[in-house]
């Protein structure tokens, strides 16, 4: 028994634990709120959202896959170490574009979790964003081990939440989400468009987890743990959208989706649960984006591990600008303007070069097999 628990632990750490971590940073402020899918899936109804979302999925996996290959062929466990492997002289690009990325969803969090104190406990934003500011500092001081166990914990309770959301939706309002689909006009031409922006700027997640990957034996394993990353990072979304659609159109424009549906389905404790996994999906995002700062730091410096003094010092010297800015922009300007220039931003220096990366050696072995 021992050994078949170790087994199985080995197993969960190489391919499971990429996708919770993965699903870990991409679900952050604007995807647990609601806000990012009433902002780039809901506008395409609920059909058109569903054909999106699937090829978000699909994006997500074959770019996860991809990124996790690369890192095992390259030794990378870092994004500075992945992308001087990729971009060469340039990966100073990502540096800049990763920065910029930092800055949004920092303050993105740091918004919604003011929000959610507001909105929950009638108390000042800044409370909720400073409260979240502390605990990701906690979180990341710990260490690699530390946030590994912050991604497994919080997956438990967030699937599980999102799974009674469902139930609760279906039971309550089940009716209205039948009709919201049975009348829903055929999707508008352009709803791809709505999954390619998503997929595109969350899929950096996939480098920002790279330190998780070090459980990796063999390019095999990296290809099935992207592969799997993507449906664990979108179940969650594809359960609150299918909720989501008992309440339009109100809903599209709900700063706080989550808690315009919550209030209108009448279970005040359920809605203090959902609110809790919210706060704990922020942490968990944050944690996995200062982490990755934190390794880059360390590796930039020679070093394997930062001390918990130095981890929790960087964290306070990154959180702090950038959430204050939660103070300054609404969640909504945020994820509307902020995201769609990163999504195109991160295509261009991460997803195309890294896709031809992958393609052209394979490309140029078979064309030499051809001609031999």
């Amino acid at each position: 028994m021992p050994l078949l628990s170790d087994r199985a632990t080995d197993r969960f750490r190489r391919f499971i634990l990429p996708g919770l971590a993965f699903k870990a940073v991409v679900i952050g402020g604007g995807y647990a709120t609601g806000r990012e899918i009433a902002e780039f899936f809901l506008p395409a109804g609920p059909w058109g959202g569903l054909a999106a979302m699937l090829l978000a999925t699909l994006i997500w996996g074959a770019v996860a896959a991809a990124t996790f290959h690369f890192a095992h062929m390259t030794g990378a466990r870092d994004y500075r170490t992945f992308f001087k492997a990729l971009l060469g002289r340039g990966w100073f690009l990502f540096e800049a574009a990763y920065a910029l990325f930092i800055v949004v969803i920092l303050a993105v969090f740091g918004a919604a979790a003011g929000a959610i104190g507001a909105a929950t406990l009638g108390l000042p934003p800044l409370v909720g964003t400073l409260a979240l500011m502390a605990a990701i500092v906690a979180c990341v001081a710990a260490g690699n081990a530390g946030v590994e166990r912050v991604f497994v914990w919080v997956s438990v309770l967030l699937y599980a939440t999102y799974a009674a959301f469902l139930l609760l939706a279906l039971t309550t309002v089940g009716d209205r989400i039948a009709h919201a689909f049975a009348m829903a006009p055929p999707p508008a031409p352009d709803w791809p468009l709505g999954g390619i922006v998503y997929a595109g700027y969350n899929i950096v997640g996939a480098v920002m987890i790279l330190p998780v990957t070090r459980h990796f034996r063999s390019g095999r394993d990296a290809v099935i743990a992207g592969a799997i990353a993507a449906p664990l990072a979108m179940a969650p979304a594809l359960l609150f959208f299918i909720g989501m659609t008992a309440f339009l159109p109100d809903i599209a424009s709900a700063v706080l989706p989550s808690d315009h549906m919550l209030v209108r389905l009448g279970h005040p404790a359920f809605h203090l649960l959902f609110q809790a996994m919210i706060f704990a999906a922020l942490l968990e995002s944050g944690s996995g984006a200062v982490h990755a700062v934190n390794e880059r730091v360390a590796h930039a410096h020679g070093r394997t591990a930062l001390s918990p003094a130095l981890r929790a010092l960087v964290a306070l010297a990154l959180l702090a600008p950038c959430m204050l800015l939660a103070d300054r922009v609404g969640l909504v300007t945020l994820i509307a303007s902020g995201y769609r220039l990163l999504a195109w931003l991160l295509i261009l220096i991460y997803v195309l070069p890294l896709l031809l990366a992958i393609l052209l050696p394979r490309m140029r072995a078979a064309n030499r097999l051809e001609h031999s």
